[in-house]
């Protein structure tokens, strides 16, 4: 049987280029987002009969901060990046992964972000590219929510 378009749609991966970062309510530009992980620790637990049940596994979420990096390019008389660095409060943030007309699909919630370094583009004369900031915050309490 063969299937609709939106089927089809609906059956491929999505791009991971269309996406939205939101900061204290603002909406960020960024050219790429990388670090953000979730993972479960994992705990083996033996006791004497282990060899004839087999070892249990045991698993938890542990909350703690990862390094999430953000890069944006510098645009003349933008300096928001700057200015959160020298904020002091943690803030929400939430990366969201949208469908290609713009909706977003995916989020990836974090609780408390708390930016911690930045680093200057690259200059050289040689070259072309255009100038690219990078952030590094530490990110705790991510949490991925599905919005369709």
């Amino acid at each position: 049987m063969a299937m609709t378009v939106a089927q089809q749609a609906r059956s491929y991966p999505l791009p991971a280029y269309n996406f939205r970062v939101t900061r204290g309510g603002r909406s960020l530009r960024f050219a790429k987002v990388s670090g953000l992980q979730r993972e479960h620790k994992v705990i083996t637990y033996r006791d004497g009969l282990s060899f004839l049940d087999g070892e249990l596994l045991a698993r938890y979420h542990l909350d703690q901060y990862v390094s999430v990096t953000l890069e944006q390019g510098v645009v003349e008389g933008e300096g928001s990046l700057h200015a959160w660095l020298e904020e002091a409060d943690p803030q929400p943030m939430e990366v969201q992964l949208c469908n290609s007309k713009g909706v977003p699909v995916l989020a990836w919630r974090m609780t408390r972000t708390i930016p911690i370094k930045i680093t200057a583009p690259t200059f050289d004369a040689k070259t072309n590219e255009a100038a690219i900031d990078v952030m590094e915050i530490k990110a705790s309490g991510i949490s991925i929510v599905p919005l369709s």
